[in-house]
């Protein structure tokens, strides 16, 4: 991937089901805007924090279906949320509704800084661990993952944080050997995960020189591994301003001029009419 490829984040809190639909319908049908986004949270992060949000997985198969082109996957799936091999038949059954049109991303799960992150793991009843915990869970969880999207028969897995005994996935992803797995975060052993693991890395934007620093850093695990760093497609996620796109303008310039070639431009809620349009004509093209 030479030439950057634009998509876009719509976070499924503080809207309703047709004004997601709405934008992902627009951007469907057109072709500067490459790919689609959900996020995956129980309760909102940002506004009212008893107000509406719908879970990421269960959206994302709906707008599967009513949509044709674009690539689509939640940025990112927290692996504290669902055992993997009930994530896998989940990410499975959304590659088939789309035809094969399915980035499945995945990332530890939310921060242990962000209180309103943390507390969706109490009211909905699910452990939180440490992140020596998560982050060891997240790797088994991208082996067995791929081993039920790829294996043939029938298969043990006795890890550290999971255990499965007969697993076996059917039908298979239509995308073969599998989904393209994005890895998200910043942490060095996130990073880590991602080197051994991941065909895509997405960061959040902001300080773009640590941005910098963590591509390297992945540069570097990826070699100790005997990996081509290059085989990793650098991804950021961009906060994006209706009233002034200057900004998101020269963050972009400088996340291309950085190596980030695939671009998730999160849109803020509420919608404009024609905001996919408008994210073409005003951010992608001048930045193409």
């Amino acid at each position: 991937m030479d030439t950057p490829g634009f998509g876009i984040m719509t976070a499924p809190m503080q809207v309703d089901y047709a004004d997601v639909l709405r934008v992902w319908r627009e951007a469907d049908a057109i072709p500067e805007i490459e790919h689609a986004w959900l996020f995956d949270h129980l309760m909102p992060i940002g506004g009212d924090p008893n107000g509406p949000i719908l879970e990421g997985w269960t959206l994302l198969s709906a707008l599967a279906a009513h949509t044709e082109r674009l690539r689509l996957g939640v940025m990112v799936t927290s692996n504290r949320f669902r055992p993997p091999a009930v994530l896998a038949k989940i990410a499975t059954t959304v590659d088939v509704v789309s035809g094969g049109r399915l980035d499945f991303g995945i990332g530890v799960g939310s921060r242990p800084d962000h209180p309103l992150a943390r507390r969706e793991y109490a009211g909905h009843g699910l452990p939180y661990h440490d992140t020596a915990h998560a982050v060891g869970s997240l790797a088994e969880s991208c082996t067995v993952i791929r081993r039920l999207w790829t294996e043939e028969e029938p298969f043990d897995f006795q890890g550290k944080y999971h255990r499965l005994t007969g697993a076996f996935g059917n039908p298979k992803p239509v995308q073969r050997p599998h989904p393209p797995i994005l890895v998200g975060g910043r942490s060095s052993a996130t990073l880590r995960v991602a080197a051994e693991h991941a065909d895509l890395w997405n960061i959040p934007g902001g300080d773009l020189d640590d941005v910098v620093k963590r591509s390297a850093l992945l540069d570097r695990y990826c070699t100790e591994l005997g990996r081509d760093p290059a085989s990793v497609t650098r991804s950021i996620h961009l906060p994006v301003s209706y009233d002034h796109p200057g900004p998101t303008l020269d963050a972009i310039g400088a996340a291309v001029d950085a190596g980030f070639r695939h671009v998730v431009l999160g849109l803020p809620a509420p919608y404009p009419d024609g905001v996919a349009r408008w994210v073409a004509d005003e951010l992608v093209t001048p930045s193409s």
